[in-house]
């Protein structure tokens, strides 16, 4: 009696070893039996002339209303049948069954805005047959499975006959959720037998009378609860312990989905089946009986840190059945007792498994103790924030099932019990499972689980990840309960190949290897000389008016201290000087730091004087704008006479910059340039990028956008900014030609609209934002030249990316870089019809590694967030003069050769199924 009790109370993962082995639960079972004693008598009333409905009927029968006829909680049952089956037998047991079990036969009605139900006196039960073969049987049970009832005037059950041959049959049993509850399945399927075996020799079966029916229930259940306006009822004292449980909770739990949540969820879903071994089944149940838990406890630790381990936070709020049986009376009845418990799960501070089965235990142990409040009622109460797209107060359910598929023994027969799917789900997850044991001993034997997942978030593929990650992550639980959370692996091998190895096998050596950013804009110049280089507004220069120009002024550079591991600033608006300066200072063998003439004072100030740079490049304007920030280093006024006298002599009256420079040779090791951060997150910091980082990223830029001697790149991006890296450089290394905007003319897309069809500009940048800006003006339709654009900087979204699709129709590619690196290391391009989500940003580009961490720098699965680190070719050498800060950014690359490192960038993403990442935000 105390098995049956505490196997009804709690649900029905209870074994017998584990009520009296383990003290915890032996002695909840105690109080539990203890407290029925002084529960008020379950016992047949009279029937009023109004049934209300039982809380868990109400909420059944609002969301009916809300939701309309559906599949949604049909509960389908098939029962395979082989041997010589009775038609007629059968049909008459399944009427005796519904005669029996008033839940079977009651239609629901509303008075004045209140539900109500009526039990039917006579049903007139049909079981139509319907000729099948073995491959249609799935589509047929899961057509049955979708039919959907009229709970206003129709029973809640739909019954048919499948038939494969004369002796092999499926009966297809399909309720409503508002009649019965998995718990009802047992004595539906021992009273089936029982009328099946009577009428096969023609005999009404002779069953005893039910204690109760489902109506002395609901009355029952008022009286045990007992009225809110009483202070000492038992709905007010459980109540209590809820609101405190559940203070906080979180609204809604974050998973890795594959797509939002819609703004109303359509219910439809699908499912994986997945299996547990022998060898996990009998180390969880061991681990349970060690720890005076349950193997539902252990389960329900193990889905809590796998959350945990998939992004979900360290509060992690599981939905679960419960009997709700909680008298003997109700035990071989058909009908909707079930209530659901939140069981709330802390996984903070990093417990091992052990511990955490600890919380577990104790939290859930709690709530059993305080299972009565139905759940309809605690939601009103708490009143969490609610949704038409998620479930409150969880989104995850976890239950244990006791079905035994031989549970059906009807004579002359072999049955056997199959689940079948509805296309629905309830829940954003639901976990379930079923133990099996050996027939001999009894032995742990395997647990199958089944998924059910949402649709409207999950593909089938991720759902399986999760199946497979919730496998490895409670085999090594089990057998390691002691070890921290964050150290047990949720990756299979194959899964981190894919990770860390082949979505990183971006190793290329290319044609630029072991030269200069210098090396590369030297050797088109001389390929190119008579071709234009560089447009400013109605100036034009040639590549080879433009390199005398700039070696004219390298030699100066190199005269006055520039060279190798020295920094020039530069502070020129835009414009061909500006041109001239940039590739004068890499002539020189320095890296250059641009200062941004719109930038404030104190910013500029305080570059001039953490660079400590060796010169500052200025123009009349600008040197007007620094006059008041000192003296530092000596200024090269590129618009003065003197400087235009030097700088126009003949190319034979000046030293080239490398037979002057005092600094030694220029490497590819060696910085180019130097870019502070904003300083949003403190002070600036200058960022050095090597001459092989940047050349890696250009000569992978023109391996992948391809540009021609025809091509023409607009520059509009402030020189402080490293996306104007490339839109200098690109083309100056490819024979392309280079239009420069005027000053502040990134702002205005109308102006820029003007130089793109002016100039027949084929390439151009934009941020999101000012793409935006620039697709609303009437004159972008007539950019008709431009063959690509390119997008960083912001998180570019997919409206924005379809409405350029529509109004030009040219390939939109999304990148993505942080200034720690040389400029974008991620890459994708947008087809023309996005989906409802962000565009990803992508996959490395050559010589670059991407990782997806987690707080102890190891890898999560697809679709997990994690935060993004980079290693390869194009990190920065680090901050200039902080190497303080450069260690803690910069760190060891556990994936790498010894010696590597990898960056952290701060930003948050996940891995999709493509082999992309996904820009999450920081």
């Amino acid at each position: 009696r105390l098995i049956s009790r505490v196997r009804s109370v709690l649900g029905v993962e209870l074994s017998v070893r584990a009520v009296f082995e383990a003290p915890t639960v032996a002695g909840l079972a105690a109080r539990l039996v203890g407290a029925a004693g002084a529960r008020p008598a379950l016992r047949v009333g009279e029937r009023p002339g109004v049934v209300p409905l039982s809380f868990a009927q109400r909420r059944l029968w609002f969301l009916h209303r809300l939701e309309g006829p559906s599949a949604t909680y049909n509960m389908p049952m098939a029962i395979r049948l082989s041997g010589a089956l009775d038609h007629d037998a059968l049909r008459a047991a399944v009427a005796d069954v519904v005669e029996r079990h008033e839940s079977l036969r009651t239609v629901f009605g509303e008075a004045d805005g209140v539900p109500y139900q009526r039990v039917l006196e006579n049903v007139e039960v049909d079981i139509p047959v319907i000729p099948t073969t073995e491959s249609d049987l799935p589509r047929h049970l899961e057509s049955l499975a979708a039919r959907t009832f009229d709970l206003t005037g129709e029973a809640p059950l739909h019954a048919a006959l499948l038939e494969l041959s004369p002796a092999e049959h499926v009966l297809s049993l399909v309720l409503h959720h508002i009649a019965a509850d998995g718990w009802s399945v047992a004595p539906l399927s021992r009273d089936l037998a029982t009328a099946y075996r009577a009428r096969a020799v023609h005999h009404s079966p002779q069953w005893s009378e039910l204690p109760v029916r489902y109506t002395d229930y609901v009355r029952w259940q008022q009286e045990l609860l007992g009225s809110v306006h009483e202070p000492e009822s038992v709905i007010n004292q459980q109540v209590g312990y809820w609101e405190n449980a559940l203070a906080g909770i979180p609204e809604r739990l974050k998973l890795p989905a594959d797509r939002p949540h819609p703004v109303v969820a359509t219910y439809t879903g699908g499912v994986v089946p997945f299996t547990l071994n022998a060898d996990i089944h009998r180390s969880a149940v061991a681990l349970a009986r060690e720890t005076g838990s349950t193997l539902f406890m252990v389960v329900q630790a193990a889905l809590a840190a796998l959350l945990h381990k998939l992004g979900a936070g360290t509060d992690i709020p599981i939905g679960s059945p419960i009997a709700g049986r909680t008298d003997q009376a109700l035990d071989d009845l058909v009908g909707v007792f079930v209530n659901t418990l939140v069981l709330r799960t802390d996984v903070s501070g990093d417990p091992t498994f052990r511990e955490l089965l600890e919380r577990v235990r104790e939290t859930d142990l709690a709530a059993y103790a305080h299972q009565d409040v139905p759940f309809e009622h605690l939601v009103e109460v708490l009143s969490p924030t609610r949704s038409l797209s998620h479930h409150p107060l969880f989104q995850v359910l976890l239950a244990a099932e006791d079905i035994d598929p031989e549970l059906i023994d009807l004579p002359g027969l072999r049955s056997t019990l199959r689940p079948v799917g509805t296309g629905t789900a309830k829940f954003d997850l639901s976990l379930s499972y079923r133990e099996r044991h050996t027939t001999e001993e009894g032995s742990p034997a395997g647990i199958d689980c089944r998924i059910e997942y949402s649709a409207d978030l999950f593909d089938q593929a991720t759902a399986e990840r999760i199946a497979a990650h919730l496998s490895r992550l409670l085999e090594e639980a089990v057998r390691q309960a002691d070890r921290p959370l964050r150290t047990l692996d949720i990756l299979m091998a194959s899964e981190r190949q894919r990770i860390v190895g082949d979505w990183n096998a971006t190793a290329y050596e290319s044609a630029g290897h072991g030269l200069t950013l210098k090396d590369l804009l030297e050797e088109q110049a001389a390929r190119t000389p008579e071709r234009i280089a560089l447009a400013f507004e109605d100036s034009e220069l040639t590549y080879a008016d433009l390199h005398a120009r700039a070696d004219r002024l390298a030699s100066l550079l190199t005269r006055r201290g520039a060279g190798p591991e020295r920094v020039v600033a530069v502070a020129v608006p835009r414009s061909t000087d500006l041109v001239v300066a940039l590739l004068a200072v890499l002539k020189s063998g320095a890296s250059y730091v641009p200062l941004d003439p719109d930038d404030p004072a104190e910013r500029t100030a305080f570059v001039l004087d953490d660079a400590q740079p060796v010169l500052l490049l200025v123009t009349e304007e600008t040197s007007a704008l620094l006059s008041g920030i000192g003296s530092g280093p000596g200024r090269i006024l590129l618009d003065s006479p003197e400087t235009r006298a030097l700088l126009a002599g003949s190319e034979a009256d000046h030293e080239r910059p490398e037979d002057v420079s005092s600094a030694g040779a220029l490497l590819p090791h060696h910085p180019a340039y130097v870019i502070y951060t904003s300083g949003s997150t403190g002070r600036p910091k200058g960022v050095l990028i090597s001459h092989e980082g940047i050349v890696n990223r250009l000569l992978w830029m023109q391996a992948e956008y391809g540009l021609t001697r025809e091509d023409r790149v607009l520059q509009k991006t402030p020189s402080s900014f490293d996306v104007s890296v490339w839109e200098f450089f690109w083309p100056l290394i490819t024979g392309a030609g280079l239009v420069v905007a005027r000053p502040g003319g990134h702002k205005d897309p109308a102006y820029l609209a003007d130089v793109i069809e002016d100039h027949r500009v084929t390439t151009a940048h934009f941020v999101p934002s000012m793409l935006r800006a620039f697709l609303s003006q009437p004159a972008a339709a007539t950019c008709t030249s431009l063959r690509q654009v390119i997008c960083s900087g912001e998180a570019l979204t997919a409206d924005l990316a379809q409405s350029f699709s529509a109004a030009l129709g040219i390939p939109l590619h999304n990148l993505y870089g942080p200034t720690e690196a040389s400029v974008d290391v991620t890459h994708h391009t947008c087809p023309p019809q996005a989906g409802d989500a962000h565009p990803p940003i992508g996959r490395p580009i050559w010589n670059t590694r991407v990782y997806v961490l987690d707080a102890g720098l190891a890898p999560v699965p697809v679709g997990v967030v994690g935060e993004l680190y980079l290693a390869g070719v194009g990190l920065a050498r680090g901050y200039l003069g902080r190497p303080g800060l450069t260690a803690e950014r910069f760190v060891a690359c556990p994936f790498g050769a010894v010696g590597e490192r990898m960056y952290r960038t701060g930003d948050l993403v996940r891995w999709n199924g493509a082999g992309e990442l996904e820009y999450l935000g920081r």
